[in-house]
């Protein structure tokens, strides 16, 4: 994970970001996550056997419990 975030944090240095390993529920950690975020950035998936954007679980139960704002990021 530190190497896939390098370049990012070398581009925008000013944002804070937060790693952790974890065990569990993804879903329960994100949010429990989100009172302590200004941010919590999620992915959704652009392709797949339907046709059309969609959301995983992890994603959807995020969106509806979080409390600090949610951007969901396409990735293929």
């Amino acid at each position: 994970m530190t190497d896939v975030l390098r370049p990012w944090r070398a581009k925008f240095p000013g944002v804070e970001v937060s790693e952790q390993a974890v065990i569990g529920s993804p879903a329960e950690h994100l949010v429990d996550a989100s009172a302590h975020a200004a941010l919590v950035v999620v992915g959704r998936f652009t392709h797949g056997p339907r046709p059309g954007p969609r959301v995983g679980l992890v994603t959807l139960k995020v969106l509806h419990h979080s409390t600090a704002p949610v951007a969901v990021i396409a990735h293929g």
